[in-house]
């Protein structure tokens, strides 16, 4: 352990609330409609996985803490359009799910403020189960 973390440790606020019971996972659902390539939907997850990320840490650090414990495991998932991902949105914050939307600045292949990826999580595998679980890998 280096200085840097060692000093974090001992200063870090204890973390307080509810500890998620099981792993976590955290789920991108790329918007299918773009029809994206394969580079631009992985530059579009990994903002999506960064964004869930900061956002866990401030929101939810409990969630994030046990991702991080156990393996941080990502899923890709098929959305299939803009309606589509929103409507998964307003499902995950209904059940109190970290969401996270990644709209593209329009540099390359699509155009500005485009809905490329949700990202749903880090929660429990079994809390995102009940809104991804009829959703096909990417």
């Amino acid at each position: 352990m280096g200085f840097r973390s060692f000093l974090h440790r001992i200063t870090a606020p204890v973390l307080s609330g509810e500890r998620p019971l099981g792993p976590c996972k955290m789920v991108g659902i790329v918007n299918q409609g773009l029809k994206m390539g394969k580079g631009k939907i992985a530059a579009q997850v990994g903002h999506g996985a960064v964004m869930a990320t900061m956002k866990a840490g401030a929101e939810k650090p409990l969630h994030l803490e046990q991702w991080l414990a156990t393996g941080q495991k990502k899923v890709c998932l098929k959305g299939q359009d803009a309606e589509h991902l929103l409507a998964l949105e307003k499902q995950a914050k209904a059940a109190g799910i970290p969401t996270t939307i990644v709209r593209d600045a329009g540099h390359t292949q699509i155009p500005s403020g485009s809905l490329t990826v949700l990202a749903l999580g880090p929660a429990t595998e079994s809390e995102l189960e009940h809104i991804t679980g009829e959703l096909k890998l990417l």
